[in-house]
């Protein structure tokens, strides 16, 4: 039977030491299950992905409404540039007698239509205003779709 030497005891952990690693990979071990279950979370990833996808989206959106704005506001200049003042002269004066006479028309169907049916219209109205930048601007498109279609049909 041999004692240990001196470099033996030096070699062996002590209990001190034996529970830090123990605890240490306790730690690992949790963070490794943790990082299992999450990936094992399919609903969890979804959401996440979805989430994803939706900021994309609306990245995209936003960055194309800002496009299209700015075609119709260059497209919009482009027709008033080359539009002749005397015709938009005429324009204007045809603008303010279309004013005049569905203002007219407007007054005479409020007086003879039935309440509920002027309630909706009033409210479709509201709603109008209230998404007044958007119809501009589809208003504004397809003026310019229409104009560079009848150009084309010139050549």
């Amino acid at each position: 039977m041999s004692t240990p030497s001196q470099g033996d005891k030096e070699s062996a952990p002590t209990p001190e030491e034996l529970r830090e690693q123990v605890e240490h990979t306790r730690e690992e071990l949790g963070q490794t299950v943790e990082a299992l279950a999450a990936k094992a979370d399919v609903k969890a990833q979804t959401k996440e992905k979805a989430a994803e996808i939706k900021d994309q989206a609306a990245q995209k959106a936003a960055l194309i409404t800002d496009q299209l704005r700015d075609k119709a506001t260059q497209a919009a200049q482009l027709v008033k540039d080359n539009t002749p003042d005397p015709v938009l002269d005429k324009a204007a004066h045809a603008a303010a007698q279309v004013r005049d006479t569905a203002t007219r028309a407007g007054q005479l169907a409020a007086e003879r239509t039935p309440e509920p049916v002027r309630e909706k219209a009033d409210q479709a109205a509201v709603m109008a205003r209230a998404n007044r930048t958007p119809l501009l601007v589809a208003a504004a498109a397809a003026l310019a779709f229409l104009l560079l279609r009848r150009s084309r049909r010139r050549r």
